[in-house]
């Protein structure tokens, strides 16, 4: 490729999608929160449990997955969207469309929404932080 980013600039573009995708989600969630807040405590449990199990189930073994990907990268000139190899960019997809289908047809409740998108969110943005600070760390 005669234009592209450096693995470092892969990290830093991964970990700010991640942190962007993660507030867009966390404003979905804390918008329908507010419409429902007699469900305080157990949203917030609930929000608490989605984000342990995404954010140490299955978002770690992603970043590690990612991060280990792209820094072993040969060359230092890679496509932008490299970030995510292809069957991560078709997950995410799959997950936007369900997602949007999810809301739009409302099959499910919006205080499972709001519980649901907020520890998401959390996990998501946090996720992405890890990203950032791995690609400050990098060495080339």
């Amino acid at each position: 490729m005669k234009y592209g980013v450096s693995r470092k600039n892969l990290l830093l573009t991964a970990g700010f999608i991640w942190v962007v995708v993660g507030i867009n989600i966390l404003i979905i969630g804390i918008t329908t929160w507010l419409n429902y807040p007699h469900y305080g405590w157990w949203s917030a449990m609930g929000a608490f449990v989605i984000f342990a199990i995404f954010f140490f189930v299955i978002f770690r073994r992603l970043y590690k997955k990612h991060t280990m990907r792209i820094s072993s990268k040969i060359h230092d000139k890679n496509c932008p969207f490299a970030f995510f190899d292809i069957r991560g960019w078709l997950i995410m997809l799959f997950m936007m469309f369900l997602g949007m289908c999810i809301r739009h047809f409302e099959l499910l409740p919006s205080t499972f929404i709001s519980m649901f998108y907020t520890g998401l969110s959390s996990a998501l943005i946090l996720t992405g932080l890890q990203f950032i600070r791995y690609a400050w760390g990098f060495k080339k």
